[in-house]
């Protein structure tokens, strides 16, 4: 039988979240790391731009106001409403910093349950206001902004006040859980449970499960569970059109998924508010090592042969040398692979051993080395983790300094990445040199491997054109689409589409589909008022 699960949520000491960049305001870099940073990339600013304010934005007074039922759901704070105005993209930041954050919402709503959604969608759709649906606002491709002018006034939908684990089924070993939990509460729910979603993206704690399921995330997970879609057992959605519910079921063969039609829609579709995730025991046995490689293919060979065996790795993150020295990870211009095992009921040191030995046979060089507590004991590993946390503040500060710093990931088949590989960092370079005058670095992880393929990330930082930071990105970005499309890669592997892939991904879905899509948010939404643009147009 279904088990309550009544833990409170223990918020810990209150810190400040940063309404122009990532993350909390007391971990950005000072103007004096910015300015070091900024040293590493000829042509930088001599001096980091100031931290933007809210009372510096031009944000006027609300287009429309909400009726005295709703009128306690809802703020037109402007420090509110700066907030949620964007997300946190590299063009995002700069655009903060540079005072250009284009339409602010008007209003932003936090309800308690779904049929205050309800009420919100209703109001909106007879006043012709549009609504965005809001998690953590960590999106980084646009999902969170509105841009047009084909609306009265915005509406921002913050779902973080429905934050709870409703219920715990130990039996199925599945819990239903509201869509505004953020990542550190929805686990600290489950551990008395001895039980975990085990999603952990790069956002993890500043994003929620609404939010991972609307845009499809990807965790850090490299084999196995690698997007938020496997661990879906049933949604909740509340439409202008009605409320429904999937059933729970381990699976079904019966026509079309439910799920499926609003995992990724990014609220075009409707507002997701609650969902039955499919748990798993907290892990208790971890084994990680590093291996170094000093010929990058090879090690590319190494990272498939391993993909392709039956051990699956939770972590399976191959750094290029670039990438190895900026996390600290080398420093003698090797390439990195970052392995590690986790079972709940299993030690993983046979199954790593199996991996270093696969991975030797192309040339690696690395030992075991175990740990059972929750950081792995390999110098290497804890490096590359502490720079894969520590990464998005640096890009703020970088930012500061007028440096265009950005990552795009995609996915492709083993036989055409290596070609892949080589166009980005022969035509990437080759745009952002002539948009700059200076060279880019340009590093490449992998970092979800699959029998079939992998996913590259790759990091571009260059000194940009100083107040045309986003232009540069956009020019680059362009090369980059065009790039993808040519080598049959996907536009985006670990999350949404959100306004900045959208060309890539209109080159990407059939025809088909695409006409299937816009009927179902016809119907699903007569008033076209939720997020529009970003998925259908």
């Amino acid at each position: 039988m279904p088990e309550s699960a009544i833990h409170p949520i223990d918020r810990g000491a209150s810190r400040t979240r940063s309404w122009w960049g990532w993350g909390y305001t007391d971990a950005h870099p000072d103007d004096a790391e910015c300015a070091a940073l900024g040293a590493l990339l000829p042509g930088t600013l001599a001096r980091p731009l100031p931290i933007p304010r809210v009372a510096d934005l031009a944000i006027g007074r609300p287009g429309v106001m909400p009726p005295p039922a709703l009128a306690h759901l809802v703020t037109e704070d402007p420090e509110a409403r700066a907030a949620h105005a964007m997300g946190k993209a590299y063009r995002d930041v700069i655009r903060a910093l540079r005072g250009r954050p284009r339409r602010i919402p008007d209003l932003v709503a936090r309800p308690t349950d779904d049929q205050e959604v309800a009420d919100l969608l209703e109001w909106a759709g007879e006043r012709g206001v549009a609504v965005i649906p809001f998690g953590g606002g960590s999106s980084v491709v646009g999902g969170v902004e509105y841009r047009g002018d084909a609306h009265q006034a915005v509406l921002s939908l913050d779902l973080t006040s429905m934050d709870r684990v409703l219920e715990i089924d130990t039996a199925s070993r599945a819990a239903r859980i509201q869509a505004g939990a953020l990542g550190p509460a929805l686990e600290a729910q489950l551990r008395p449970h001895d039980l975990t979603l085990r999603h952990f993206p790069q956002s993890f704690e500043f994003s929620t499960l609404g939010g991972w399921l609307a845009t499809r995330a990807g965790g850090h997970y490299a084999t196995l569970h690698t997007h938020i879609d496997d661990f879906v057992q049933s949604l909740r959605v509340i439409t202008p059109a009605g409320a429904g519910t999937s059933w729970r079921l381990p699976a079904s063969g019966a026509g079309p998924s439910p799920d499926r039609l609003f995992l990724g829609s990014e609220g075009t579709l409707g507002v997701i508010t609650e969902a039955w995730m499919r748990l798993q025991e907290r892990p208790r046995y971890k084994a990680s090592a590093s291996v170094a490689f000093a010929d990058f293919h090879r090690a590319l060979d190494a990272v498939r042969t391993i993909a392709q065996s039956d051990l699956f790795p939770a972590n399976c993150r191959l750094l290029d040398p670039g990438e190895a020295a900026l996390s600290g990870a080398s420093h003698d211009g090797s390439a990195v692979l970052v392995l590690g095992f986790e079972s709940a009921t299993a030690r993983g040191d046979g199954r790593l051993a199996t991996a270093l030995d696969l991975a030797r046979a192309h040339g690696g060089r690395g030992e075991a080395r175990t740990a059972h507590g929750d950081a792995p004991a390999d110098g290497p590993v804890n490096a590359w983790r502490s720079a894969f946390l520590r990464m998005p503040y640096l890009r703020d500060g970088l930012a500061r300094m007028g440096a265009v710093v950005e990552t795009f990931e995609t996915a492709t088949t083993w036989d055409r990445l290596p070609a892949l590989i080589e166009a980005v960092r022969t035509e990437v370079g080759a745009a952002a040199l002539k948009a700059t005058g200076q060279e880019a670095a340009i590093n490449c992880r992998l970092t979800h491997v699959y029998p079939d393929g992998a996913a590259p990330y790759f990091t571009v930082a260059v000194a940009g054109r100083p107040g045309d930071e986003v232009e540069v990105w956009d020019d680059i970005k362009a090369v980059v689409t065009d790039l993808l499309h040519r080598h049959h890669a996907t536009v985006t592997h670990h999350h949404a589409v959100g306004r900045d892939h959208r060309p890539g991904y209109d080159l990407q879905r059939p025809e088909p589909f695409a006409l299937a899509l816009r009927a179902t948010k016809d119907a699903l939404d007569p008033h076209h008022i939720l997020n529009p643009g970003v998925l259908l147009d």
